[in-house]
């Protein structure tokens, strides 16, 4: 019996089966040609759509004979793909073709640097049963995470899953992310990532400028060879003293950041500290993130908050964060989301305020005056910017018509309207 290699375990449980996802058992041969064998519930409608699909990966690999056994559990094409070939590939490691599906017209977004990145959901990369209805849940970024939360084991299957999946799935306007590996295993991530419709890539565990220039240099080459034309955003993760120490450098280090995040479960074991709800342990590390992006012009977005089920700890922690300075944070569930979109959301008097602001600065460029007063205030220019981000963030959260310039403010604003009255 010759050695077989596995792609695929039960998740989480080992009594319960996989949802969405599948396990497949390959042994090489030397002859015999290529034999699939399957176990599925739905083998009946769908079972010569399976077996051509794996037939179809084995071909693009150039593989000729080998026996392949498939347990499906409603997998999805972009899953038995990339389940075949990671199997097929520990077998034969030195295949260098690939079996990649066709981009699909709804992958190819628009890329924006500016965009918002309030929230951000990591979704394991081996459990494409969360991946295929998470642009529902409308967080701004969705991450395909091939780091800490793959076992080791898993890591490449991970990687062609991942790399399928933004091939194929529809995020609903999210932001395709995915967070590599350190070191070479996060360059070999490159490889098969980069050529995908992805956006933006987080670089976990930085510690130096070095280590961002390394992949940016790696993206830039992996760009040249695909023909790739379009830049691919990083986001650097500070995650050690280190890091913290040299934000300022690893924020600077490439034109291609866009935004510095931290990770604070790594970084108070660094400390050797205990990570508390107030936060003070931290203080100082998550001041360094803010400072250090905003010298950079980067977005500074802050750490996951692991207990799903204590939302109001999650709105403590993310209130605190945004006025801290950072603009957003993450997510490891869904029922996030909608905490830290409302705790990034501008206030009613924030709202108020910035809108004076930059209806004061239509109101002189209308007039082609080059400086913009509101009373007797001067307006910089970087307080118009930031008033417009808070417009733009309080239509995004629809807490602002889009006609707001047309309607009075009397409406717009009824009781801080009368409130102002009051004092005069």
């Amino acid at each position: 019996m010759s050695k077989e290699f596995i792609s695929g375990t039960p998740d989480f449980d080992p009594d319960l089966e996989p949802r969405s996802d599948c396990i497949v058992t390959y042994h090489p041969k030397n002859s015999g040609g290529v034999k699939i064998s399957l176990e599925s519930k739905v083998a009946v409608m769908y079972g010569e759509d399976i077996r051509t699909v794996a037939e179809q990966t084995l071909a693009d690999l150039e593989i000729s004979h080998g026996q392949l056994h498939i347990e499906d559990y409603g997998a999805l094409p972009f899953v038995i793909r990339g389940r075949v070939e990671a199997a097929a590939k520990m077998a034969h490691p030195d295949i260098r073709t690939e079996s990649v599906p066709e981009a699909r017209d709804h992958t190819r977004q628009p890329l924006d640097r500016e965009r918002y990145r309030r929230s951000r959901l990591y979704i394991p990369g081996t459990m494409p049963k969360f991946m295929l209805n998470a642009g529902i849940h409308k967080p701004d970024g969705i991450i395909l995470d091939l780091e800490d939360s793959v076992a080791l084991p898993e890591k490449s299957s991970a990687r062609y899953i991942v790399r399928n999946a933004l091939r194929t799935l529809d995020f609903f306007g999210a932001e395709p992310m995915v967070r590599i590996n350190q070191g070479e295993l996060g360059m070999d991530d490159l490889e098969a990532i980069v050529p995908t419709p992805v956006h933006l890539i987080l670089i976990p565990k930085v510690e130096t400028a070095e280590q961002v220039r390394a992949v940016d240099e790696k993206i830039h080459a992996i760009c040249q060879a695909c023909g790739r034309e379009e830049p691919v955003f990083l986001m650097p993760i500070l995650e050690s003293a280190l890091g913290i120490v040299n934000a300022p450098a690893i924020a600077q280090a490439s034109p291609n950041n866009v935004a510095l995040a931290i990770g604070l479960e790594d970084y108070t074991a660094d400390l050797g500290a205990q990570r508390t709800l107030e936060g003070a342990e931290s203080f100082f590390a998550r001041s360094m993130v803010v400072n250090a992006a905003r010298s950079a012009g980067l977005q500074a977005t802050g750490t996951v908050f692991s207990d799903v089920d204590d939302l109001d700890g999650l709105q403590t922690v993310a209130l605190e964060a945004k006025a801290l300075g950072f603009d957003g944070m993450g997510a490891i569930h869904p029922r996030q989301i909608r905490v830290i979109h409302e705790a990034f959301a501008p206030t009613e008097e924030e709202i108020f305020k910035a809108t004076e602001i930059v209806a004061a600065f239509d109101d002189a460029q209308a007039r082609g005056l080059g400086v913009v007063s509101l009373g007797t205030k001067m307006i910089d220019p970087p307080v118009v910017k930031r008033a417009q981000r808070t417009v733009d963030l309080a239509l995004a959260g629809t807490l602002l018509p889009r006609n707001w310039k047309d309607i009075p403010r009397e409406e717009l604003f009824p009781e801080l309207m009368e409130q102002i009255e009051e004092t005069r």
